[in-house]
Formats: structure tokens, sequence, C-alpha cells
């Protein structure tokens, strides 16, 4: 089995058209779901300010194929996954798409990270980039290619069926994975250095106390941790 690329992006539509606050989508996904979590791939900030330089040891990259081996436990559906790719991390047409500017942009903090979880950041110039018609998952700020195929397949874009020719994303992570059930889904933005997941209680429950994982409980209408 392998990914397929979709033109029809409507089961994001969860996503897409959500009225969440943007930093609260895109760190942790929609609403609705019992329990949410953080999987954290370094360690929270020690102090305010704190850059990811200054960070006790390496990204634990190595934790999310654990994460997703537990959840494929916790759908009926591990086969039949979506997943979202940030059309920045792809080349197109032999160049490279990148976002020259913060990641988080809003009235109050013009050059920095900032999480407010009642704002809505404005869409910052370079957003709205050149960039080849083809369909994505656009929210405020993000614009996602949609992937459709076996939990197992998470980040074989490059050889999903349909993916136009010009369009290459490598090894690029994935911004938001859920089964077709919608048990679950997790989201990671840019520069973040956790993973969001929300689901029922039980799984939650189960990711806190895996001994393989560093998952904490999260209130996604909290202020998070972030690196500056």
């Amino acid at each position: 089995m392998t990914l397929t690329f979709c033109s029809d992006v409507t089961p994001a539509d969860r996503i897409a058209g959500s009225d969440l606050p943007w930093q609260r989508l895109v760190g942790f996904g929609p609403d609705g779901f019992d329990a949410y979590a953080r999987l954290r791939l370094l360690p929270d900030p020690a102090w305010p300010g704190q850059s990811e330089n200054e960070a006790a040891g390496d990204w634990r990259l190595d934790q999310s194929p654990l994460l997703f081996d537990v959840l494929a436990t916790a759908t009926s559906t591990p086969d039949d996954c979506y997943f979202c790719v940030w059309e920045g991390l792809s080349t197109i047409g032999g160049g490279i798409v990148t976002d020259p500017g913060p990641v988080y942009v809003d009235e109050d903090t013009p050059a920095g990270l900032h999480w407010n979880p009642d704002a809505r950041p404005a869409v910052a110039p370079w957003v709205s980039a050149s960039r080849p018609s083809l369909p994505k998952v656009e929210v405020p700020n993000r614009a996602y290619f949609l992937f459709r195929g076996p939990l197992a397949d998470l980040g074989g874009w490059d050889t999903a069926r349909d993916l136009p020719a010009e369009c290459r994303l490598g090894d690029a992570e994935a911004a938001y994975v859920w089964p077709a059930d919608q048990a679950w889904c997790t989201a990671r933005d840019v520069d973040q250095h956790w993973v969001g997941v929300g689901a029922n209680r039980d799984v939650i429950s189960r990711l806190v106390a895996d001994p393989r994982l560093d998952v904490v409980p999260a209130d996604p209408r909290e202020q998070q941790p972030y690196y500056q």
C-alpha cells in the first residue's frame, strides 16, 4: 500500500473550517477531544526567553515513530489515515519554498514567537508568495498538502500516487495526522518543540504512562511553553 495525494481536501474541513484561535489550532489540532497532551521532542524551556541553542540535549525525533505505534492501536482505521504537510517544506519546480519571516506574527509581536490563545495572527505578506495552484488545506498563515493512506506509510510523500511531479517534500514532518474514524489527531507547527495530541482520556493516559515517551497532559486553552 502507499499514500495518495488528495485533490479533494474536504476530509480536512474539521481543521480548515475551525474557528479556534490560530495558535491553538496549529498546536493541538481541532477541538472535540476528551483530553490533550504534548509529546516533548526537547525539554521545555527552563527560563523565559530561552533559545533552542541553549536547550540541553538533542531533538528526540525517535519518539515520533513510537507515538504513532501507540496511536495505531487506538483507531479502528490505522490503514486509512490523513496527513497534512506544510507547503513551506516543499520543493516545487526545483526551488525550495521557505518562509523568511518569523513563525508567529501578530500586531503585538512582529519579530518573535508569541502564544496568545485568543489571537488569530494577521497573514504576513510573504504568505501570499507565488505557489502552484495545487489543492491545499488552508488556515490563516498556513497551507498544507493533504495525503491519505496507511499510518505505517507516514512520511512517504514523494512516492504518493497522484503527487504532481514538480512537487517534492522529502522527509518533511507531518503538520497534522488523524485516522478516518477521527479517534485522535496530532499537530505540530513549524519550530514547535512538541507534538500536540488530542484523543480520549484512556489514550492520553496510555501515552503519558509509556516510559518510552516524554508525554505530559496539556490544556490547549492555556499558554504553552515555547523557545524563542
